[in-house]
């Protein structure tokens, strides 16, 4: 055979190897079980006002929740096709990693020991956070060390007791970590003066307080003990799915930055302009086929829940009770961490 024939052989098969491959790496048993049930299964947290908990009508609502949401509305076309299921911080992951539900949006921080392994991997970022501490006002202290000697609540299956103890040590002072099994009985310990101080990530804390009604009662201190990126997790070994969720939240992200909302999606679709609106939008075809998914997928998530300024300003944002600026959580643009990668 001549050596030209040879390297075009070799070539091919090479070729139709990488498409075999390519075809292995859309495959996803958890997208086929979504479509197969109809409903997309969602670990939340279901008591932290602001990402997930039903509201005084019984519906669920917050960041974690519109996230849910747009899942459902990429891979099933309805983004009420949602079961929600509450989850201890002890127990997320196991129950992720069971297969119990499809995806993890438990306000659950990104870190060495849970993203590696194999079980469960980390999708992307939804909100960057920290660890803080609330006490009552009459304990008149402006610094997070004037804690030294105190009890501090935390929730066990958390990072924030480590961070605790880690910060302690830092610092040069003792505290006493009282690890409650779940956020309820942890909050119910602090209003009882079992401890000085609970701490947590910051917007958590401020939101379950806010929502008591008794906020006046009680300060933060400024001190940020920790880095808390929050976002989804998924199971490992489904690298389709994982592709789903991370380009579900890109698309969230994406929308904001090219000026599309649930009020002018529509329109933006039949008239916008621009190779990368167009393709976000389907109007342009192929960004579902990569995804295993049709091309209206973004389209639904942004006409049916939203960009991201959208979704984070009715949960945490101006619009919402707890009306917190984005910091962090802004576009890069605006000094801030979110962007989304070109399609």
């Amino acid at each position: 055979m001549h050596r030209g024939t040879h390297l075009l052989a070799a070539t091919v098969a090479w070729g139709i190897g990488l498409l075999s491959v390519q075809a292995a790496w859309a495959a996803s048993p958890t997208l086929d079980a979504v479509r197969k049930r109809g409903e997309l299964v969602c670990g939340v947290n279901g008591l932290l006002p602001g990402f997930s908990a039903p509201n005084a009508a019984k519906q669920w609502e917050g960041l974690d929740v519109d996230y849910c949401r747009a899942i459902a509305a990429a891979v099933l076309g309805d983004a009420a096709k949602v079961k929600y299921v509450p989850l201890s911080a002890e127990k997320r992951f196991d129950a992720l990693a069971a297969g119990e539900v499809d995806v993890l949006l438990r306000n659950s921080t990104y870190n060495l020991e849970r993203s590696t392994g194999g079980k469960i991997r980390f999708v992307a970022v939804n909100f960057y956070d920290g660890q803080s501490f609330v006490i009552p006002k009459g304990r008149k202290m402006d610094r997070a060390v004037e804690l030294n000697g105190q009890k501090i609540c935390v929730t066990r299956g958390t990072s924030h007791e480590a961070n605790l103890v880690n910060w302690a040590a830092v610092e040069g002072i003792k505290v006493t970590p009282v690890v409650l099994p779940n956020q309820s009985e942890m909050y119910e310990a602090f209003y009882d003066n079992k401890c000085t101080a609970v701490s947590q990530d910051s917007v958590a804390l401020a939101s379950t307080i806010v929502r008591t009604g008794r906020a006046t009662l009680f300060q933060m201190l400024p001190d940020i003990i920790s880095k808390e990126p929050l976002g989804p997790y998924v199971r490992g070994g489904d690298d389709g799915w994982l592709d789903i969720v991370l380009w579900t939240h890109n698309a969230i992200v994406m929308g904001e930055e090219l000026g599309i909302r649930t009020a002018n999606v529509e329109n933006l679709r039949n008239e916008g302009r621009g190779t990368q609106l167009r393709r976000l939008l389907g109007a342009v075809p192929g960004t579902g086929k990569a995804l295993g998914l049709d091309d209206a997928w973004a389209f639904n998530i942004l006409k049916q829940v939203g960009n991201y300024a959208e979704i984070y300003a009715r949960n945490v944002g101006m619009s919402s009770p707890l009306k917190f600026g984005r910091g962090l959580n802004a576009l890069i643009k605006e000094c801030g961490l979110m962007f989304s990668p070109p399609m």
